[in-house]
């Protein structure tokens, strides 16, 4: 991981004073929150390991196929109830824009982490709304990417330097 790579959830900060801390195994993450927006990045980066680690064994499938994750390009926190550091539960609402097949897929779901011995995981999500639309590079990208949000193609570079 390039040091110089701005963290794909969208903090703002390098990868590697953000999510990067909790994905390469650094650290735990303190709340729920910090979980959620690592496990956009790792769903970003297809780092599979790390998604299998943080979602509970309960409702954990047995694997994730790589191919089936699309390229998320944006990350809005939308709300977050509880999962602070002393909590054992918590929620955050999120939306997530990905592109594929020349559509740009919106995904926003209610969250739900529980926190067990230290550390947090995700344990399921309640789809809020799920919508795709066709897009066209030419007329439409621009108003679903703004020039400071990390490109589209998943490069880490903003959309600005990147692809438009």
């Amino acid at each position: 991981m390039s040091d110089n790579m701005l963290c794909p959830c969208g903090s703002g900060k390098k990868m590697n004073t953000c999510c990067g801390i909790f994905i390469e195994g650094h650290e735990l993450a303190k709340t729920a929150h910090e979980l959620m927006r690592s496990r956009y990045t790792a769903n970003v980066l297809k780092n599979i390991p790390y998604l299998l680690a943080t979602w509970h064994p309960d409702t954990r499938p047995d694997h994730i196929n790589e191919n089936a994750i699309p390229k998320w390009s944006k990350l809005q926190i939308i709300d977050v109830e509880k999962g602070m550091d002393q909590d054992v539960e918590g929620t955050v609402e999120f939306e997530a824009t990905a592109f594929s097949m020349e559509k740009v897929h919106t995904l926003r779901e209610n969250s739900r982490f529980v926190k067990e011995e230290g550390a947090w995981f995700y344990r399921d999500g309640e789809i809020k709304e799920a919508r795709s639309e066709n897009i066209s590079k030419e007329a439409n990208i621009n108003l679903k990417i703004g020039r400071n949000d990390p490109c589209y193609c998943g490069s880490g570079k903003k959309f600005k330097k990147c692809c438009r």
